[in-house]
């Protein structure tokens, strides 16, 4: 609490008090003791006093008006209410202060002495030209008496974290040097790469700052798109001498916010160190100060409770044309913050910063080359700028040109450069910017590359040859992928936006998992019945403001923001709440949707598809008669029933899913016997599967209604279930041979019952670890 010199001192007071058997300690015993203080003593220089005159007189007031105890008994001294309360008054000063300093140092206990005004301390402190506000004024500022407040010299002394250098510095360097950057001196050092392109913005800010008031232009403009590039680009033009003759002898000073912020400790501080940039700004009519971020400065230095900010100081210079300065801010930003306050954004003129195109771009990179050459010691193909520019611009889509591109090719040549010697490589070409992208828009590089050729001449037959029956189906769904990829579909748009239509078990959910498998991307699925309440919406987009889970996202946005190229499925899209498709509405049309937060996911690489049941009961109801008069496109009813024509309208196709026959059923059971086939290789047991098996599995495992699910049970009820006891604790425990075969018997009332008959095999105990030859048949039953 109380600073060693401080404790010091307050001893060095006692003790003169009790040899010179005083009665009472009072506050020129204090302040005697306080002159041999190294604090208090130092701020007492500072302030022009004569310790010596001082000392003197201070000595010869206690001598001549100090009680003094009589007798030869060591004298009991006791301080006085003064002394007393001015302890007491520096302890609560430094405590509530709040800058994170604890201890009372002589300096805070000089500050105190000046609350007792009626004493003599105070009397010969003012005789010596020392009153309080030159004390606090060095303490906090370490302006001496007699200086002018400079906000060079704000720094020193108060701030002791900083050491004496920081003293020095701030004695020697000026508030520009300090708190700004000059962009011309970097420009003609080569830090400042040159400004390509943007002739418009750039002859924008050129003409606003040669305006007589109001000669400040705000570049607006997404984050990456350049907006800082233009401002150091125009200090690089003024040095080559590219500009005007106004703006011939011109300095850009970049304003560093956070050098200005760091270290002010007291109030008062942050805007003593402004208006010093401000004043030292005037006095140059050729500077230009330029604030990147510059909503930062709404509330910047501003105390708690206080409305005098950056900003409010800035406002005059700006509308009185003595300032001349740049801004830079996002749209975002812009509308948020600075927008609200009209008094600042009034003396702004507005410079819109699009991002560039792709062409425009590639002249970017071609001037920038040069520098990275040189920076990775390689070389850059033009293939390779082209590609850098195309490919990021379509695949990376949260972020903006020409700052993504940049980033590709300086990541291909970092990439080269950490590589062993021998498999550097000397020229980057396209292929190592294909690569790149491909990592960080985390997609699959055949995607990128287009070498997914044959991968896409064969989707078709790949299709189908995981999912049967539904030729039609996939041929239409294999041609939109196709047409996608070729880049004949429509660029703003969902690769595919499908609705499948058709009975339960016929395969509209295994075609989407398997055409996410067969192109390589994610499958991202969504079972739509979950969001049947109408407040499920909230759950895909986010949150509205003021409820829980606002900052959190959607799922559906979330989910295709962290995986851009995927596969949608949205399962039995019939039982969503209607509201739902209207969200999916701005999806198939424009290929975004808006979160709560405002940030737009990106639907473009994504193939949506949506299965429904609707139309499926219609069709497998028993009708009057001999036929079966339903025709293709009686299902369109009910499907028009429940999803609206705008809707309809926005989908590539309705992909219908007819009901399997036996036929197809047969190459169902196969599927599913070979999957089985595999789990069981996997446990060293090779098995075969009879025809009157898969027969039989094919005609009790078919049901026109459910579809081949029922097969997926019949197979576990009589061939996994009772394989399971063996090949736990059987003969297959260490493989075996199998072959698998139903006995088929009819009681007197002509029912069928089957039995499941299992021929093993097993291995030998003695050479089960070698596969020795097998051992003679055995057989087991099981219902």
């Amino acid at each position: 609490m109380i600073a060693q010199e401080l404790e010091v001192s307050l001893h060095m007071a006692f003790v003169e008090a009790r040899q010179q058997r005083h009665e009472f300690i009072t506050v020129e015993h204090l302040l005697l003791a306080l002159l041999d203080n190294p604090s208090a003593a130092e701020v007492l220089r500072a302030c022009s006093a004569n310790i010596d005159d001082l000392r003197s007189s201070l000595a010869n007031f206690i001598k001549d008006n100090t009680p003094q105890v009589a007798g030869a008994d060591e004298v009991d001294t006791q301080p006085t209410l003064g002394f007393q309360r001015v302890i007491q008054r520096a302890i609560m000063h430094v405590q509530s202060t709040g800058n994170g300093k604890k201890e009372v140092t002589g300096a805070n206990v000089l500050v105190a002495i000046f609350g007792e005004k009626d004493s003599h301390a105070v009397y010969y402190l003012h005789q010596q030209g020392v009153t309080r506000l030159d004390v606090v004024n060095f303490i906090a500022h370490g302006i001496k008496k007699g200086e002018p407040p400079e906000p060079a010299k704000a720094d020193s002394p108060a701030d002791g974290d900083e050491g004496g250098n920081g003293g020095e510095r701030s004695e020697k360097a000026s508030p520009l040097e300090q708190y700004t950057q000059n962009l011309n001196v970097a420009a003609k050092e080569g830090k400042i790469d040159p400004l390509i392109g943007r002739h418009y913005e750039v002859e924008r800010t050129i003409q606003i700052l040669c305006r007589r008031r109001k000669n400040n232009p705000l570049l607006v403009g997404e984050a990456g798109v350049g907006k800082t590039a233009i401002a150091e680009g125009l200090a690089w033009r003024i040095t080559q001498g590219d500009v005007p003759e106004i703006l011939g002898e011109a300095i850009v000073y970049s304003l560093d916010m956070g050098a200005l912020l760091a270290g002010t400790k007291y109030r008062g501080d942050f805007e003593q160190r402004l208006k010093g940039v401000l004043k030292s700004l005037k006095d140059k009519p050729n500077a230009i100060l330029f604030i990147d971020e510059i909503h930062t400065l709404i509330g910047a230095g501003a105390a708690s409770g206080g409305t005098l900010d950056a900003s409010n100081l800035l406002k005059p210079a700006l509308s009185s044309g003595q300032l001349k300065c740049i801004g830079a801010t996002t749209f975002t930003e812009y509308r948020g913050i600075f927008e609200k306050d009209a008094a600042l954004s009034r003396r702004f003129q507005k410079v819109d910063v699009v991002e560039p195109t792709v062409s425009e771009t590639v002249d970017i990179l071609k001037g920038l080359k040069s520098r990275f050459e040189e920076h990775h010691s390689v070389k850059y193909a033009a293939a390779a700028l082209q590609a850098a520019a195309e490919l990021s611009a379509k695949y990376i889509n949260d972020r903006h040109l020409p700052d993504k591109a940049i980033d590709v090719i300086d990541e291909a040549g970092a990439a080269q450069r950490i590589q062993v010697a021998s498999k550097r490589k000397k020229t980057i070409g396209k292929a190592e910017i294909e690569e790149i992208v491909a990592k960080i828009a985390r997609i699959p590089p055949a995607n990128v590359s287009n070498d997914d050729r044959s991968k896409l001449q064969t989707i078709e037959r790949d299709l189908k040859s995981v999912v049967f029956g539904q030729d039609k189906a996939l041929e239409v769904l294999a041609s939109a992928v196709k047409m996608a990829r070729s880049g004949l579909g429509k660029g703003d748009k969902p690769i595919g936006s499908f609705l499948f239509s058709g009975p339960t078990g016929v395969g509209k959910t295994e075609a989407a998992k398997q055409l996410a498998y067969i192109m390589g991307i994610e499958l991202i699925r969504f079972d739509m019945s979950e969001y049947m309440e109408r407040h499920a919406v909230s759950r895909l987009i986010g949150a509205p403001p003021g409820y829980v889970g606002f900052d959190q996202g959607g799922l559906l946005t979330e989910a295709v923001t962290k995986k851009p190229h995927a596969v949608l499925l949205l399962d039995e899209i019939e039982k969503a709440h209607p509201d739902i498709f209207n969200v999916l509405l701005q999806v198939m049309d424009h290929g975004t949707l808006t979160d709560n937060n405002g940030r737009k996911a990106d639907f473009r690489n994504v193939i949506i598809i949506m299965t429904t049941n609707a139309g499926a009961e219609t069709m497998n109801k028993a009708t009057i008669g001999f036929t079966n008069p339903r025709v293709a496109g009686d299902e369109m009813a009910d499907i028009k029933r429940l999803f609206t024509p705008e809707f309809r309208n926005r989908l590539d196709a309705i992909v219908n899913f007819k009901a399997l026959d036996e036929q197809v059923i047969l190459r169902v059971v196969d599927k599913f016997l070979l999957q089985l086939e595999t789990q069981l290789s996997e446990k060293k047991v090779e098995v075969t599967f009879t025809d009157k098996l898969r027969k039989h599995l094919a005609k009790k495992g078919f049901d026109p209604l459910m579809g081949a699910r029922p097969m997926q049970r019949l197979i576990q009820d009589m061939i996994r279930r009772a394989l399971a006891d063996e090949l736990l604790f059987g003969r297959l425990t260490d493989g075996g041979r199998l072959t698998v075969d139903v006995d088929l018997t009819t009681d007197e009332k002509g029912a069928e019952t089957a039995e499941v008959k299992l021929d093993i095999q097993a291995l030998p105990k003695k050479d089960r670890s070698a596969r020795s030859e097998p051992a003679e048949p055995e057989e087991a039953t099981a219902d």
